[in-house]
């Protein structure tokens, strides 16, 4: 009988200027901040799904591949929340929450419907390692968004596309795993 093969799987807060990967075969690869330089993961260890360079937040870290194509199937839920330039209202949440048409990969993408809503509080997370712009410039609001799609950018191509850009975008749950009080670079171990 075969030896079933131990998983490991971690969740990680990403920091702002990291991209979700451990090994970079671009052109600025000696520039750019990889996960493996936060922790010490074991060999054969992968990002469960991405969250691109200027995103920050709950990253789920795997040496499974069958758990990452299960969450990234399209059937767990993924909590983002996005401060937004400007006060955002009620028709743009009513506009996110039925779909929005972006571009992806040359083409229109029409978002499916999700879940969204204006933040009462703005929620408290560590400051960021790059400045966002402050109030003098105009209001900001956060909004909730909870997609169980993840196409390139989407959340930012969707706050832009019903006229309130994002300037800072934190992933704060995937699935019944919440980001909480974790701090930026902190990792912890999950059993999955």
């Amino acid at each position: 009988m075969e030896k079933e093969e131990k998983h490991h799987h971690f969740m990680i807060y990403k920091p702002y200027g990291f991209l979700s990967q451990f090994i970079n075969n671009g052109q600025k690869q000696n520039s750019k901040k990889l996960l493996g330089t936060l922790y010490d993961f074991p060999e054969g260890i992968m990002a469960i799904g991405r969250l691109d360079e200027k995103s920050e937040g709950l990253l789920l870290l795997t040496t499974d591949g069958k758990t990452s194509n299960y969450i990234c199937s399209g059937g767990v839920e993924k909590e983002y929340y996005a401060q937004v330039d400007g006060d955002i209202t009620l028709d743009a949440i009513k506009l996110l929450t039925q779909g929005v048409e972006i571009g992806f990969e040359g083409k229109k993408y029409t978002t499916a419907p999700c879940k969204a809503f204006k933040l009462k509080t703005v929620p408290e997370f560590p400051k960021r390692s790059k400045k966002i712009r402050d109030d003098r410039h105009g209001p900001t609001s956060w909004v909730s968004i909870t997609l169980k799609e993840g196409k390139f950018r989407q959340v930012r191509k969707m706050t832009s596309a019903v006229g309130f850009p994002t300037l800072r975008l934190v992933r704060v749950r995937v699935g019944e795993i919440y980001l909480d009080s974790m701090q930026i670079g902190e990792v912890r171990k999950l059993m999955l």
